[in-house]
């Protein structure tokens, strides 16, 4: 985000700073499931006081960005939303569409935010941000594996685990089926898709600032590929750039923009 120009880059920060605020009501795990809907209740009413005209409370933290960028509230209630899913129930192995969905609400309704903020609009920013956002989710997924198998989480299509003989959603066991290496590279392929379809929207060269979704993509892809050869067989460690990966990424990307 810091490449952005300063309007820009401080609403993204406003942005992700909400992002990490709900999500960090959504993890608290210490906190009953009654204390963290409260929690999410009252993000989304200080929105609607927002768009309202009336005191924002907590929300104030995106006025600046919702005023200047004309963000939705749609897509601010989305993200709650997708937080919601992991207060109302244990999300373990999800079929096909409610990953999806969970996706679409945790990840993508963040991209709807961000392409407004980056300049972008029309179907071109719509489309950058169904197809990044998924795609970038998908690789946390396939990297926090075991992170989330240790909270009793598992992000991992139902139908897929199905097709390589893995019954039951107990996310441990999951974790170390010894198929588990065929079923990452299946949901890594789904994540493929979508930065190839993401990265053609932006080498369309629609109006924006490209760069840090560009950097993001570049970025993501990377850890993807190296997952994919180190693969998913136990034993595992959580994929990691490094500084120098990381400069080298944004070089390269600087270099073909």
């Amino acid at each position: 985000m810091r490449v952005l120009p300063k309007a820009e880059r401080e609403a993204m920060f406003a942005v992700y700073a909400f992002c990490r605020a709900v999500d960090d009501i959504a993890d608290d795990l210490e906190g009953t499931r009654d204390e963290r809907r409260a929690g999410l209740a009252k993000w989304r009413a200080d929105i609607d006081s927002l768009y309202a005209g009336g005191p924002p409370g907590q929300a104030k933290l995106v006025a600046s960005a919702v005023q200047g960028f004309g963000l939705a509230r749609e897509d601010f209630h989305d993200v709650i939303d997708g937080m919601a899913m992991d207060v109302e129930s244990v999300i373990r192995a999800p079929d096909a569409a409610t990953l999806d969905l969970y996706c679409d609400r945790v990840a993508s309704a963040v991209g709807r935010l961000s392409v407004r903020i980056f300049g972008m609009s029309g179907a071109p920013a719509i489309d950058l941000a169904y197809h990044l956002g998924r795609a970038l989710q998908l690789t946390n997924i396939l990297r926090d594996i075991d992170e989330d198998a240790e909270i009793g989480r598992l992000y991992l299509p139902r139908e897929t685990l199905v097709a390589h003989g893995i019954a039951g959603d107990a996310p441990v066991a999951v974790a170390a089926h010894p198929a588990l290496d065929g079923v990452a590279r299946d949901v890594a392929a789904l994540a493929h898709e979508h930065y190839a379809a993401a990265n053609a929207v932006m080498a369309s060269r629609p109006a924006g600032y490209l760069f840090a979704p560009r950097l993001m993509s570049a970025v993501y892809a990377t850890t993807l590929k190296r997952m994919e050869r180190t693969g998913w067989h136990l034993p595992r460690s959580r994929t990691k750039l490094g500084k120098r990966g990381l400069l080298w990424i944004v070089l390269k990307v600087w270099l073909t923009k």
